[in-house]
């Protein structure tokens, strides 16, 4: 009964191929899953956002137990991870969960706060009024206390959308 169902098993692959690995795979018609991000990279003469894989030299597929051999006839798999002897493999539940996860913070990344608006200082879990953002800094004035706080605008986006989401 088990060989009959798909699981997600752990492919290795050739380091920073995970994603030509991907795309050969679902040639073939395997159903791959690879977690990744956007990130700006610098060089001596420019930016560039690059989409960055989160699990380094390691994508996700769903097979059969008794499919799994095919996904060595694409150039750069190199073999399964194994944990106690067996294949590992990944609860569907927490490939979703990974997905979700991924959209959520994309979202968050997508969306920016502005001065004046209305946040949640972490730590603090005081209410206060943004006043700048430099970079990855905030400085906000709490509301009660009429001090001037900083802390991490990451931290800021995430209180601010959850706020947002249950209110």
């Amino acid at each position: 009964m088990e060989g009959n169902s798909k699981k997600w098993f752990v492919l290795c692959t050739k380091p920073r191929n995970e994603l030509k690995v991907t795309e050969r795979l679902t040639s073939i018609g395997v159903e791959v899953y690879t977690p990744t991000k956007i990130e700006v990279r610098q060089w001596s003469d420019r930016k560039k956002k690059v989409l960055v894989p989160l699990l380094p030299s390691m994508v996700l597929v769903q097979l059969l137990e008794k499919e799994v051999e095919v996904v060595f006839n694409v150039p750069g798999a190199v073999r399964f991870l194994f944990e106690h002897g067996k294949r590992a493999s990944v609860s569907n539940e927490e490939v979703l969960a990974m997905k979700r996860y991924l959209e959520t913070v994309v979202q968050k990344e997508s969306k920016t706060l502005a001065v004046g608006d209305l946040v949640k200082v972490p730590l603090l879990e005081q209410e206060a009024i943004l006043l700048s953002i430099k970079g990855k800094k905030c400085l906000a004035q709490l509301q009660k206390l009429g001090a001037i706080v900083s802390f991490q605008l990451q931290w800021a986006i995430e209180v601010f959308f959850a706020q947002k989401e249950f209110v």
